[in-house]
């Protein structure tokens, strides 16, 4: 029998400091958790129905549960509330109840800064606390992680990597490697101030993840069956240049483009790991990563690129589009005067929040008046 304490669930957004287009080619990358927080709150009922508010999209959902042996339907394309509990139900999830929940978070949505990824961790560290039999085998942040991305991307068919879950479910500043698994690295947080900046400007997340992930996988195919030791771990950004021939334009500019940030996401990594740590050196790493991802992979727009551009002339250290691209967000490192940058983007025609680096997922249990913190 489930309980019927209420349960809060919070996640932050997160932003990709290093490595943007990188995880789904199993190269490294850096996240930073954000304290723009997204929380599902709900305890169990006895209709045998999941009643989901979405105050701030104006939503509802309803989700009937499903007799023994089935799952619940799909009714529209990323059906994520769904697809987190058909993910539960293959690894052990018998609801014998419903539930009522609601649904409310200050991430910016669809602007670059995993507010579907946040939602999607939470959801699922939510239904895990109703059974113990799940808690003992996915309660860890890691695990949720890992289920929220095949509730995500591999349930859908999705372009997309893990780094959103894993930002996500453990927080902090992570060097996240993708070669063999999954491993993570807790960097020390160093980092003063951000100040973020939705351009209002949707993004297209699907098609430019399809033509940047196969663009780069199909030039190295086709540059493997002329030189076998090519690899995107160890060749140099150089060797891009000799295979022009047998790849398009389009395919030679994006590999390279991954070669190079590849590199400084490695940089970067030794300025968290310094002695000493280089605020304007870290602000610079950014820009370089920024411009890779305009000229490059071609991800930026001209209106977040005048959002940097303001954000610079203001005193921030560096920035970067932020997210798959095309529109969204971008943030800039203003650790010095915040408000100033803060002002500098709005001018720009942009929604600033000045933001800082958080923990991940948190879970409060009302009846005990207890929080009980997952780094």
């Amino acid at each position: 029998m489930v309980g019927s304490d209420k349960i809060r669930v919070s996640v932050p957004g997160r932003i990709c400091l290093f490595g943007e287009h990188q995880d789904y080619l199993t190269l490294p990358v850096i996240t930073a958790a954000i304290n723009l927080r997204l929380a599902v709150t709900g305890k169990a009922q006895k209709k045998r129905v999941i009643q989901i508010d979405l105050p701030d999209i104006h939503s509802k959902e309803l989700i009937p549960l499903p007799s023994p042996g089935q799952e619940v339907p799909y009714s529209q394309e990323r059906d994520y509330l769904r697809s987190v509990f058909n993910v539960l139900l293959r690894n052990g999830l018998k609801p014998a109840t419903g539930y009522r929940c609601e649904v409310h978070g200050d991430i910016p949505i669809n602007a670059g800064n995993s507010s579907s990824s946040a939602l999607i961790v939470a959801w699922a560290r939510f239904l895990i606390e109703q059974f113990p039999e799940l808690k003992t085998k996915f309660a860890e942040p890691a695990a949720v992680a890992r289920l929220a991305h095949l509730s995500e991307v591999v349930e859908f068919g999705e372009p997309g990597g893990m780094m959103d879950h894993y930002a996500i479910a453990i927080g902090g500043v992570l060097f996240i490697d993708f070669r063999e698994g999954v491993r993570f690295e807790k960097l020390e947080n160093r980092l003063g101030s951000f100040v973020l900046g939705n351009s209002l400007e949707p993004k297209d997340t699907k098609e430019i993840l399809a033509r940047v992930k196969f663009g780069v996988l199909d030039a190295v195919q086709k540059i493997q069956q002329a030189e076998p030791g090519f690899n995107l771990f160890e060749s140099s950004p150089d060797d891009v240049e000799r295979f022009g021939h047998i790849i398009t334009p389009v395919q030679k500019e994006v590999l390279h483009g991954a070669l190079l940030n590849r590199d400084i996401t490695r940089e970067a990594k030794k300025c968290f790991q310094s002695a000493q740590f280089d605020h304007h050196g870290f602000g610079r790493l950014l820009a370089s990563h920024q411009e890779i991802l305009n000229k490059k992979l071609k991800i930026s727009t001209p209106k977040i690129d005048r959002m940097l551009t303001a954000a610079m002339e203001a005193g921030a250290l560096g920035g970067k589009i932020n997210g798959s691209g095309g529109g969204g967000c971008m943030f800039a490192y203003a650790p010095e005067d915040p408000q100033r940058v803060t002002r500098s983007v709005e001018d720009a025609g942009g929604k600033a929040y000045i933001i800082s680096i958080d923990s991940g997922l948190k879970l409060e249990l009302s009846v005990s008046e207890k929080s009980v913190l997952f780094l």
